[in-house]
């Protein structure tokens, strides 16, 4: 699953910090249970190209309705309870006018979902460009990535293979040293989320 290789991360770095924590300076039980719960809180930031499923793929995370979404021209917050963890989630607008806005986001997240409209191959230059870019910012450099290679359920869609081949996921620096996973889905049908 997608976001459970981000909670993983998160897991990782909060038993990794308690462990240095604890040979350093002797916190007490309670310090440690508060470094805990802050940990159980993940910011995750949605972002790809303007009519990409971003927000069908958010309201589909949780629960709501699918039938009436509008371009989405600031952000969207949703949160949501998974295994455990408290998942802040920022769905952010992808119209040209607004990516410049994006790096506004980038502060603390711990996860990345990058969501492609696999069906508009006219734009997956642009869509790797614009990840490309995202990868490169330094707030951004410790956050997992998932890409959800969405509108699979669109006839002409490449699929998560195809998808990750156009993004350079197997040739490009910025993917090295970083989580990622990738995986086709369908947000208008749920399948994959």
């Amino acid at each position: 699953m997608g976001l459970l290789s981000i909670l993983k991360k998160v897991s990782r770095r909060t038993f990794n910090s308690n462990l240095i924590s604890n040979r350093t300076s002797r916190l007490t039980y309670q310090t440690q249970f508060q470094v805990k719960e802050k940990e159980k809180e993940v910011r995750i930031l949605i972002l790809g190209l303007d009519s990409a499923g971003k927000t069908t793929i958010l309201r589909r995370l949780t629960g709501d309705p699918i039938d009436t979404i509008e371009p989405t021209l600031g952000f969207n917050i949703k949160t949501l309870e998974h295994k455990g963890y408290q998942l802040n989630i920022w769905d952010v607008g992808g119209q040209k006018t607004i990516r410049a806005y994006w790096r506004n986001y980038f502060e603390r997240t711990d996860g990345l979902i990058w969501v492609v409209d696999s069906a508009d191959r006219a734009r997956l230059q642009i869509c790797r460009e614009e990840l490309n870019n995202l990868l490169g910012q330094e707030k951004l450099a410790g956050a997992s990535l998932l890409i959800f290679a969405n509108k699979q359920d669109v006839r002409g869609a490449l699929g998560a293979d195809e998808i990750a081949v156009v993004l350079g996921l197997d040739d490009t620096d910025l993917f090295k040293n970083r989580h990622v996973s990738i995986r086709g889905c369908s947000a208008v049908s749920g399948v994959a989320l």
